[in-house]
């Protein structure tokens, strides 16, 4: 048999992970014209048709996912030599991927970074808030921050922390409409909230759980889109305490009745756990958490003296 480019193996764990050549050049820096030789070059080395091609992507043939096991067993060892092996300054240089939804990852992660960029000038911290479960087995991030923990999969879970959110609406919204004394009057009024066949986990399903039947009629993938709609008058919506505390527009509704709790959990690859960059991500994002507790369960908007609007 002719002798493979190890190398080549990094290019075939990209593609069999999403899919799509343009994908996983992205993934791997290379433009998708490099990716595809070196699949080519790795069939041909093999003598084995490793995917197929389709006009939806790419699929693995039954070779393919025999080298996918084998594959991802080098990467562990690899990743193992690296962060076992290799010296500190090498350990903690690389990139480490962060998964988190959309409003925990843009207004409590990203401002916190500073710190901890400057604490490790060799990584590199990519994070992607989006509204989603991303994949750790597929590598789409290497530490991922979901609502629930995983029901399967090779991946170390903890709970990180529980979170508080509640209704707001603006001033000026709650000035020109019917005063809202119990959750019955909401169905009165406007609400913003997500569009329902596009909530990725029912943990966000969270309307029915304020009063029973209630729907939005303003309606968004994203909680950073449903609060700015909710700040300029749109209507009332539940958002996280911890991203209305810097909103000066947002004013509580019904505080006294309506609370809703959720938990953060914070998921590695068991692969992953041990490197030591990601270690070093894990540990910011469990200690910031750990130091804002208040912030997070909405005890430090009640120590400012938010203002609870309720009748009249």
């Amino acid at each position: 048999m002719e002798r493979f480019d190890w190398d080549d193996l990094r290019f075939f764990l990209a593609v069999a992970r999403s899919g799509r050549l343009t994908a996983a050049a992205r993934r791997l820096g290379a433009d998708h014209a490099t990716v595809s030789r070196r699949i080519t070059s790795l069939e041909e080395s093999l003598k084995a048709k490793l995917f197929e091609r389709r006009p939806q992507g790419y699929a693995l043939t039954g070779h393919g996912e025999q080298l996918l096991a084998k594959a991802e067993s080098m990467e562990t060892e690899a990743l193992a030599i690296q962060s076992e092996i290799g010296g500190a300054d090498m350990a903690l240089s690389g990139t480490v991927r962060i998964g988190a939804p959309d409003g925990f990852g843009s207004t409590f992660l990203a401002p916190r970074f500073a710190g901890f960029a400057k604490a490790y000038p060799g990584l590199e911290l990519q994070l992607i808030a989006m509204p989603r479960l991303l994949s750790l087995s597929k590598r789409e991030a290497d530490v991922a921050i979901t609502l629930a923990p995983p029901k399967e999969g090779k991946v170390v879970a903890r709970k990180l922390c529980d979170y508080r959110l509640g209704l707001y609406a603006s001033q000026d919204y709650l000035d020109a409409m019917p005063p809202i004394a119990a959750a019955e009057d909401l169905f009165a009024h406007r609400i913003v909230g997500y569009i329902d066949d596009l909530i990725f986990t029912p943990e966000l399903d969270y309307l029915d759980e304020v009063a029973k039947g209630l729907r939005a009629q303003i309606q968004s993938s994203s909680v950073l889109a449903q609060m700015n709609a909710v700040a300029a008058g749109a209507g009332i919506g539940v958002i996280h305490h911890f991203m209305a505390v810097d909103e000066p527009r947002l004013v509580p509704v019904l505080a006294e009745s309506v609370s809703i709790t959720r938990s953060f959990w914070l998921l590695v690859h068991a692969d992953l756990k041990d490197v030591a960059r990601v270690r070093a991500v894990v540990d910011f994002i469990v200690r910031e958490s750990k130091a804002n507790r208040a912030l997070l369960m909405g005890e430090a908007m009640a120590g400012a003296g938010r203002a609870v609007v309720a009748a009249d």
